[in-house]
């Protein structure tokens, strides 16, 4: 990962992406857009995350995120880089519980998405309201066509795929499962907590 999209010019903090959200248990977290102040929260909450999950999202352990990642997975222009953040506490120290994120691909018509949700939210409902509202904020800007690159043995990240999204194109390697997919149809919006 480099720093190459650090200079560019960003759209406005898109605030009506901002939102509550509860989970299947009733437990409420708040939605939102990464801001560049949270580089600190991902390093925090990196550290927090079991060396399965931080391995399942980024294909390796490393010991801690390194603070030039964490800028520049904050820094997004809220166009073509755009990250969503579930995030609970205090609302001038709170704890990111999970990150939604989309970035260019070589293909202009199509974004990369990843996921990762802190441990303890795993398996709550949280990836399905992460992934409808990072297509739906995708779509909005012109984004339709996405591909993942998922471990072939996170069988829960590639079930949230197939059961919500249309997928065109899916093909394994070496142990990656390479999906090209599109938000359904039918697909009702993304609910306002």
């Amino acid at each position: 990962m480099g720093l190459e999209y650090a200079d560019v010019s960003h759209d406005p903090y898109p605030r009506e992406l901002e939102r509550d959200i509860a989970l299947k248990d009733g437990t409420e977290l708040r939605l939102r857009p990464i801001r560049p102040d949270d580089a600190p929260r991902l390093i925090a909450f990196y550290d927090r995350l079991s060396r399965h999950t931080a391995y399942q999202r980024f294909f390796s352990v490393m010991k801690r995120l390194p603070p030039d990642w964490a800028r520049m997975l904050a820094t997004v222009d809220y166009r073509r880089r755009l990250a969503l953040v579930a995030e609970r506490g205090p609302a001038d120290a709170p704890e990111i519980e999970a990150v939604a994120r989309y970035e260019p691909t070589d293909d202009p018509r199509t974004a990369e998405v990843a996921f990762v949700v802190q441990d303890g939210y795993q398996g709550r409902g949280l990836g399905v309201i992460l992934l409808h509202h990072l297509l739906e904020a995708a779509e909005a800007r012109g984004i339709r066509r996405f591909c993942a690159y998922v471990l072939a043995d996170n069988a829960p990240m590639l079930d949230l795929l197939a059961r919500f999204t249309d997928i065109r194109e899916r093909h394994v390697e070496q142990g990656v499962a390479t999906l090209v997919f599109e938000r359904r149809a039918d697909e009702p919006p993304a609910r306002h907590g």
